[in-house]
């Protein structure tokens, strides 16, 4: 179904098959256990999921990882055991032996077919066992890969206390970001500090990010004057954001668009539609965006974002004037493709597993005028790309580079087309502008890697030996 016909100034919006063919969004666990250190999580599904985990998560297998699987067997299946029996039981061994301050319950594809009442057995059994339980579906049947993280999140959202609900002592403590930033800190030189800002309402940023990340785009605002009330999630679950009727949210990344309508709708906040702070050219566009709301004039951003991209000039020689193609796997596919093409490089299309046009209204639009700017074709957006459609235009089209899931890699690259996985964008660090370098040594490490293969004759000594 074609949303928009073509029209030379406009972005071609079309939906292919309907299905998904992403990584599993219960991956999610993955970063999410680590981000939220008080947290445990408890993935509600069959054999196969707990070995894609292990595969997902192998490297950190050892570490005492804070999640386990809760199998379901034929019996649980057909329903001859009880639910809330099973469910009480694990979660009591949980808290036993871990006690953690939160269990998270990750439905997948089985719970969803069986149709198990997750929402109506957590309540009661929060209430005997007295821990919080949060009930995200991150199955792979209605989302896609990075979704899982918007279920969770939107989940967590609903929990975040209001300020009446928070004692006045335990208001400061509860501010994560706060205290990081003011470590170390004589009382005079904090309330020195508090000066600095700007008179503005309460912001809270939403998305999973690693805390070097957190810490970097919460210090980037500071220097505009713009405080950071909390993130979504915080580093404890002890210590989500208080959130008010009228605070402003922001999102960092472009798949939580159910996190930004439960934030809207359910708690009454102004979501600031604002680029994703990845690449220098979106972290400048977020913060300008951000400063605009809350009528602060930006200062010295034009000269941060120039020196960036002067860092990254040795980067840029390898990419410009070649063409990268998503294949669509982690919904960060607008976002990178907009930085590309800043960087010099074409895209003939970029395929999405889902596109929310209302939550990345803002990156769109920044995406077209990159476009404008640069002087190149406006890319075609596919949702929900037909894999096989998408091979024979890759056959036709012959880019220099295609980000892509894993199961199309290696096909790709027997047939001479330089492949990048996407899910290594996903766990890599790429917002703001220190680490526009990460993601350009991702992109272009094939790229290199070839280059690096033609100067040691790898190409002539294939065809000899053919």
């Amino acid at each position: 179904m074609t949303v928009a016909q073509d029209q030379p100034n406009a972005l071609n919006f079309e939906c292919e098959t309907g299905n998904y063919h992403t990584f599993c969004p219960i991956s999610c666990v993955s970063w999410l256990y680590q981000k939220i250190e008080d947290s445990f999580f408890l993935v509600i599904g069959t054999k196969t999921c707990g070995y894609f985990l292990q595969n997902a998560m192998g490297v950190m297998i050892f570490a005492e990882p804070r999640y386990a699987m809760a199998e379901l067997e034929e019996a649980d299946i057909s329903a001859q055991l009880n639910d809330y029996e099973e469910l009480k039981r694990l979660c009591e061994q949980i808290k036993r032996d871990r006690n953690p301050s939160v269990i998270v319950w990750i439905g997948t594809c089985t719970t969803e077919i069986i149709k198990m009442d997750m929402e109506g057995i957590a309540p009661k059994l929060e209430a005997e066992i007295g821990i919080p339980i949060v009930v995200a579906r991150a199955n792979g049947l209605d989302y896609a890969f990075t979704q899982g993280e918007d279920t969770v999140l939107a989940a967590m959202a609903q929990r975040c206390p209001t300020a009446a609900e928070v004692k006045t002592e335990d208001k400061e403590e509860r501010n994560a970001i706060k205290k990081l930033l003011n470590f170390g800190r004589q009382k005079d030189e904090v309330s020195q500090t508090d000066s600095e800002y700007a008179d503005h309402p309460p912001l809270v940023l939403f998305g999973s990010l690693p805390d070097p990340v957190v810490t970097n785009l919460t210090l980037e605002l500071k220097k505009q004057g713009v405080q950071v009330s909390g993130w979504l999630p915080a580093k404890r679950y002890t210590e989500l954001p208080v959130i008010e009727e009228g605070y402003y949210t922001c999102g960092v990344n472009p798949f939580l668009s159910r996190t930004a309508t439960t934030l809207m709708r359910r708690r009454k906040t102004k979501l600031i539609g604002a680029p994703f702070p990845i690449g220098p050219d979106g972290t400048r566009a977020w913060i300008e965006k951000i400063c605009s709301v809350f009528n602060i004039e930006p200062q010295g951003l034009e000269e941060r974002e120039a020196k960036i991209w002067a860092s990254l000039e040795d980067y840029l020689e390898l990419v410009r004037g070649k063409s990268v193609f998503f294949m669509g796997d982690n919904l960060l596919e607008v976002s990178l493709a907009r930085f590309l093409i800043r960087c010099g490089m074409t895209c003939p299309e970029i395929g999405i597993p889902y596109m929310d046009k209302r939550y990345q209204k803002a990156e769109l639009d920044f995406l077209v005028q990159t476009c404008s700017e640069m002087g190149v074709p406006m890319p075609r957006i596919v949702e929900k790309p037909d894999n096989y459609n998408q091979l024979q235009r890759i056959n036709d089209l012959q880019p220099d580079l295609v980000i892509t899931g894993m199961a199309h890699a290696n096909p790709l690259e027997a047939r001479g087309i330089n492949t990048k996985w996407s899910v290594e964008f996903t766990f890599a660090q790429i917002h703001g502008f220190t680490n526009a370098r990460d993601i350009l040594e991702l992109a272009t490490r094939p790229l290199r890697r070839n280059n690096n293969l033609k100067d040691l004759g790898w190409n002539k000594l294939v065809k000899e030996t053919v």
